[in-house]
């Protein structure tokens, strides 16, 4: 390391994934169906679907996140850690004003999470208090085994979200450049956009990457420093 480069501290950045965060591109209608049902104007089940990027589990904690603000008691069980969960913890929930499981494809296979999930749906029903799910794939396709829980997963409104068109991208790369007080040039945020993977999550990070790069070697962000520091050929 030179005497002038500089250690980056290791700040966590603790983002509030609300609606606000979100740019919903061709994703208008699932956000606007989500929206009221956080503020309590819809009572429906959902299920969103779509690859990785697309903003499932920031949708989901956005309601959360929203309806909680609404004085509404709410359960948001992330299945990407089901190792460390258990399915009794789903017992109970139908007395809350809202549920959302997240990753949902987690579950298929595992016959006790099967049935634990068919029940909490079923109860949730009866309570007429709302479901939300996401999943990597359909109801159809997600590999569930229990005839009964795979019917049900596409009762209600399912929506598959799309990834971002190259304009949306930019505009979500500078919402959060802006909320982390990180200098990108537009031109930047241009470039990577056309030369990187197309899925948030990808972007982020590079976002991250450049970030701590710049603060460590006291350099500008221009696009001659995103070639060096990412590789980029042209």
């Amino acid at each position: 390391m030179r005497a002038t480069d500089q250690i980056p501290l290791p700040f966590i950045h603790f983002d509030r994934l609300d609606f606000d965060a979100y740019v919903a591109g061709p994703n208008g209608p699932a956000v606007d169906i989500l929206k009221r049902t956080a503020q309590g104007q819809a009572r429906g089940n959902l299920y969103l679907w779509g690859a990785s990027g697309t903003g499932k589990s920031h949708l989901l904690q956005a309601v959360s996140t929203t309806a909680a603000d609404n004085g509404m008691r709410v359960a948001c069980i992330p299945l990407a850690q089901i190792a460390e969960l258990a399915p009794g913890m789903l017992q109970g929930l139908e007395m809350l004003d809202l549920v959302c499981i997240d990753d949902l494809q987690y579950a298929a296979g595992s016959a006790p999470w099967e049935q634990a999930l068919f029940h909490l749906y079923n109860r949730l029903r009866e309570q007429d208090r709302p479901l939300l799910m996401s999943a990597d794939q359909g109801p159809q396709s997600i590999g569930m085994q229990l005839p009964d829980l795979k019917s049900r997963l596409a009762w209600d409104l399912v929506f598959h979200l799309h990834p971002l068109d190259e304009v949306s991208l930019i505009q979500a790369l500078q919402q959060r450049a802006q909320a982390r007080l990180f200098d990108f040039p537009d031109e930047v945020l241009d470039y990577l956009v056309k030369r990187a993977s197309r899925d948030t999550h990808s972007l982020f990070r590079l976002l991250d990457r450049l970030d701590r790069a710049s603060l460590a070697s006291k350099k500008k962000i221009t696009i001659p420093f995103v070639r060096d520091t990412l590789g980029i050929k042209h």
